[in-house]
């Protein structure tokens, strides 16, 4: 009987091309479970029954950014030593939170204030949302980034997400559920829906909203969160917090 004998670069090659198919198909996992939306907005109740609007900050480009409380509201602003950025992006600076009497308003851009403002001046939810984000568009930058934005009711207990992108503008308010959030995003899960949501929602406070939505349930596997601030319904009124991610 006689036996082949392979030459010594064909098992070489051949030992190389194993190594590259294990490789790509653990990086196709990897891509399949993880994923990158971009910044998000949600809405939620909880558990018992504590109503939270939460906002996060994912990014590539601009990853060097904190939350910082600057007067009544929570804004995205750059580390020190990264202040030079918003020449760069002048959307990657603005107010993220804001509270007006009974309602509480998170969002990815400058659109924050003025959604706070026509809720103060009795607009309703739906229409404040509308006007402000038709009027001011989504971002005129090289990704053509959408303006988000979630408004919660504490007298309703509704949460509203609202969005509008180079094709359309997009709000749907929800009738809120103990133990149920939903959200958008920037890219990906761009659009207001039953599809993005998790159902097994519950954090005690704001500060467990932030490590929630910075890493928790639905938004575990949604890659590069930078920050996040939150706020939630309690017995005196609504409680804010925010948090950043120092590993960067």
């Amino acid at each position: 009987m006689h036996h082949a004998v392979l030459p010594q670069n064909t098992i070489k090659a051949f030992v190389v091309f194993c190594v590259f198919c294990v490789f790509r198909g653990f990086k196709i996992m990897k891509e399949e479970i993880f994923m990158y939306v971009g910044r998000i907005v949600a809405v939620g109740k909880s558990q018992d029954n504590k109503i939270t609007a939460m906002y996060r900050v994912s990014s590539r480009s601009f990853p060097n950014r904190q939350s910082k409380k600057i007067g009544e509201a929570i804004a995205i602003v750059p580390k020190e030593g990264f202040e030079q950025d918003i020449y760069k992006n002048p959307y990657i600076s603005y107010n993220c939170l804001r509270l007006t009497g009974h309602y509480a308003i998170v969002a990815n851009g400058t659109h924050t204030d003025p959604i706070a403002e026509k809720l103060t001046g009795g607009m309703s939810v739906r229409d404040a949302m509308i006007t402000v984000l038709h009027g001011m568009d989504y971002e005129h930058d090289s990704y053509n980034t959408p303006r988000i934005t979630a408004v919660i009711d504490s007298a309703g207990q509704t949460g509203t997400l609202g969005i509008i992108r180079l094709d359309g503008i997009f709000v749907k308010t929800f009738e809120l559920e103990a133990g149920e959030a939903y959200y958008v995003a920037t890219y990906e899960h761009n659009y207001p829906s039953e599809t993005f949501k998790d159902n097994n929602f519950h954090v005690d406070d704001a500060d467990e909203a932030c490590d929630y939505i910075l890493g928790k349930g639905a938004f575990a596997d949604l890659e590069r969160p930078i920050s996040a601030a939150c706020v939630i319904q309690e017995q005196d009124g609504f409680s804010i917090a925010f948090k950043d991610i120092e590993s960067q």
